[in-house]
């Protein structure tokens, strides 16, 4: 079972590409997300790991590392936020470059960050971040759509957090049928309705609802999401149904993964979109108040 483990990250690194005048020992298939065995006897001293630390930011430092006259390094992100002085000794930086520095880095293999969710790799230090921005066990942002919630974790963890901190409504099984109501309609453009969540197949989805603007035609969207992988997610097939007065929509379509953020999914439109006053007309009475019953289910593929 996957250990519950939450995980802040405020890391906004980028991810580069070794320099060219290096060879490394490991060679990554394009799509090849396999784990690679630890290595006995491979350690980061945490003096060179200083060394790689910017004096500016403290992130590690990767190609070019720029230094001054008396040796100070720092990144190439910070070396324009500095005004071309050196933070250590307040002596101009030039355009020098540390290469020992950068030979050093490129003979170095250290641990996935996500270690503690699971990664057991070793890295060259250059692949390290690009195998962090695809690594399986790097932890989601939760996906609860109503406000800019920062939560990250594994699985487990947001399942708790959006139960207890998010108060969403948890449901077993693969069928639902909810019902979505608001008085004044046509005085709201951009409303978001309480996150749903299911539990089936051994596994979490998340039913999105909300109004937005199309253009400049107000809409409803309805979509899936599912808590996991997106390769994950493709085992999995749904359907979206709303009606009234003897007509019906219907949409069919595959779950998208909680990588992509709701934003990303609703504005692709993949999902359910019923024009507001088709969804005012199914919902009866004088139109006045949006009464629009959504069903659906959830079916794994064989």
């Amino acid at each position: 079972m996957m250990a519950t483990t939450a995980y802040i990250d405020d890391s906004c690194s980028e991810v580069i590409d070794p320099p060219k005048t290096e060879v490394l020992d490991v060679v990554e298939l394009p799509g090849d997300h396999t784990q690679h065995p630890p290595k006995p006897n491979v350690v980061v001293s945490s003096s060179v790991r200083e060394l790689l630390e910017c004096p500016v930011c403290l992130s590690a430092m990767y190609p070019p590392i720029h230094q001054c006259s008396n040796g100070h390094t720092l990144c190439s992100g910070c070396k324009p936020r500095v005004h071309n002085r050196c933070p250590t000794c307040r002596h101009e930086l030039g355009n020098i470059r540390c290469l020992a520095l950068e030979k050093v880095a490129a003979s170095l293999e250290v641990p996935c960050k996500y270690q503690s969710f699971g990664c057991s790799g070793i890295y060259p230090y250059y692949s390290k971040l690009k195998h962090e921005s695809q690594c399986q066990y790097r932890p989601y942002s939760c996906p609860y759509a109503g406000s800019e919630c920062t939560v990250v974790g594994d699985i487990p963890y947001l399942v708790n957090h959006l139960k207890d901190d998010h108060k969403v409504d948890m449901h077993n099984g693969c069928t639902f049928n909810h019902r979505y109501v608001k008085p004044n309609p046509h005085e709201v453009e951009n409303a978001t309705w309480m996150l749903t969540v299911f539990s089936c197949f051994g596994q979490y989805f998340c039913l999105h609802f909300e109004a937005f603007q199309l253009g400049m035609s107000p809409v409803y969207i309805a979509f899936l999401r599912f808590m996991g992988d997106d390769a994950e997610a493709k085992n999995y097939s749904y359907s979206l149904e709303v009606g009234g007065t003897g007509r019906k929509m219907i949409w069919q379509g595959v779950p998208r993964s909680i990588r992509d953020s709701h934003r990303k999914v609703r504005d692709s439109y993949d999902g359910l979109i019923i024009q507001r006053n088709m969804a005012l007309f199914f919902s009866g009475g004088d139109r006045k108040e949006l009464k629009l019953r959504v069903t659906g289910r959830i079916w794994k593929e064989q």
